[in-house]
């Protein structure tokens, strides 16, 4: 899958979807998301992502799962692959770094158990 055909949002577009109940996960390594994710995100690090389809694919059964990095590139990588699973997935434009840009709030510290 190309770049350019991997389905993107902006971080507006993924506040709506938050809060109409879309699920988010963060493919950054733990020692990122410890330091700063947006509420909620599910941390599932991009080298994870091959092994935890199925838990994406559930998240996704309702509407499109948002995924997030710092700023959308790996996010991307993982997009491309889970839609060629199957998953309806979207990558987040601006990710993380974006989110938190913008002012909205975040979480930090260790992942929730």
């Amino acid at each position: 899958m190309e770049a350019s055909d991997v389905p993107e949002i902006d971080i507006d577009e993924l506040e709506r979807r938050r809060a109409g109940g879309a699920a988010v996960f963060d493919v950054r390594e733990p020692d990122e998301y410890e330091e700063v994710r947006i509420p909620g995100a599910v941390l599932a690090p991009l080298a994870s992502v091959p092994d935890a389809v199925e838990e994406f694919r559930a998240a996704s059964q309702h509407t499109s799962v948002c995924v997030v990095c710092a700023m959308g590139g790996r996010s991307a990588q993982a997009v491309g692959f889970l839609v060629s699973q199957g998953v309806d997935a979207v990558n987040v434009a601006g990710g993380t770094n974006g989110w938190h840009q913008s002012g909205r709030p975040v979480e930090s510290g260790p992942a929730p158990t």
